[in-house]
């Protein structure tokens, strides 16, 4: 990418903020650092004008003004004290807007978000703009290779049947796309939220080089899925193998209580949890095979993004992730909606 593609190039501050959490590295690689970290709601501004932040999160149903292309507000609201995600390179960021997309990169890895807002309702139509224009973004970017992806729209499992919303976002994936490669799928979480708004909210993170998709023996591909889940089956990898020059550690895709295609444990979200986590080292432990040198286990080397159905919930998920031996440093609590009406608790991570 140069800066001649862009538009609106914004400088970067002086003000320096690291603090690590899950990071990647391998002995005898060349690579770059990728520190992502959870910190206080109040350290925003500060880690914004940091030169080597590539993206800033709020998590919030009411909006909070950053004005910056790398922020971006996640309308999901959270359990406990007001927590910021941020992820931070080693190499100074440009960062800046081309049309619709928001827009940072660094020298190795490229982070976009864009919003589309629905016309009557329809989601397919908004979800088909969005990833239309992520792909014509990339397509003319030094970073083509499409890594991860995170999904938000409002009231996923309305709808009944191949009307529901999530069924509806599935196929508007694969229209904004064009082309499916189910060897070079992106991790992916799509979760519902609670504000109302009638909107898509789409970012990602990509590279210069392809990752590794990953699947997991305990489940079919999501791709794999049987008529019974829609028209469209999802679109995308269980997990993600980062190149190695990123810095990157190990993406897992949103993750849920379900072995083969079909959901467990209906009604308890203890025994999902369990069944969630269960899932989550499945993936650690098929992605060792290729890099051994990522951690064994779920712990101070990764960082969970969880979401619940039912906020009533949240304090003993917590609890119950503490007791698995994850600090609260580790991970965040939000109220969102599973793609599926019958599972409580999905969890993602970073996992260095």
């Amino acid at each position: 990418m140069t800066p001649g593609h862009w538009q609106q190039i914004h400088g970067m501050g002086n003000s320096n903020l690291f603090m690590q959490q899950a990071t990647a590295a391998q002995p005898g690689t060349p690579h770059s650092v990728f520190r992502a970290s959870y910190l206080p709601g109040q350290q925003a501004a500060a880690a914004l004008a940091d030169p080597r932040t590539l993206a800033v999160f709020g998590f919030n149903p009411e909006p909070t003004c950053h004005n910056a292309p790398h922020w971006l507000q996640v309308p999901l609201a959270m359990h406990g004290a007001d927590r910021i995600e941020v992820w931070q390179g080693d190499s100074a960021v440009e960062h800046g807007t081309s049309g619709a997309v928001q827009w940072s990169h660094n020298a190795e890895l490229l982070f976009t978000s864009i919003e589309v807002a629905e016309v009557d309702g329809d989601i397919e139509t908004a979800t088909a703009t969005a990833y239309a224009a992520l792909s014509e973004f990339l397509s003319h970017s030094d970073y083509p290779s499409l890594l991860r992806t995170w999904n938000y729209l409002d009231a996923i499992t309305e709808g009944d049947d191949d009307n529901e919303r999530y069924r509806r976002f599935c196929l508007g994936r694969v229209r904004g796309l064009q082309v499916v490669d189910h060897a070079a799928m992106p991790a992916a979480t799509c979760i519902g939220c609670f504000d109302g708004r009638r909107r898509v909210q789409v970012y990602s993170l990509s590279a210069r080089q392809p990752g590794t998709p990953l699947e997991n023996p305990r489940q079919v591909s999501a791709y794999a899925y049987p008529r019974q889940y829609g028209p469209q089956s999802p679109s995308f990898a269980r997990a993600m193998l980062p190149p190695l020059t990123t810095g990157l550690p190990l993406l897992q895709s949103g993750t849920a209580a379900i072995v083969g295609h079909r959901s467990q444990h209906h009604g308890s979200v203890a025994m999902q949890l369990d069944e969630t986590l269960t899932n989550l080292q499945s993936l650690i432990d098929g992605a060792r095979l290729q890099r051994p040198a990522l951690a064994s286990h779920l712990g101070e080397q990764s960082l969970l993004k969880v979401y619940v159905r039912n906020p009533q919930d949240a304090a003993a998920v917590s609890l119950q992730l503490q007791q698995r031996g994850l600090t609260e440093s580790s991970f965040i609590v939000l109220h969102g909606e599973v793609c599926r009406a019958e599972l409580l608790v999905e969890i993602e991570g970073l996992h260095g």
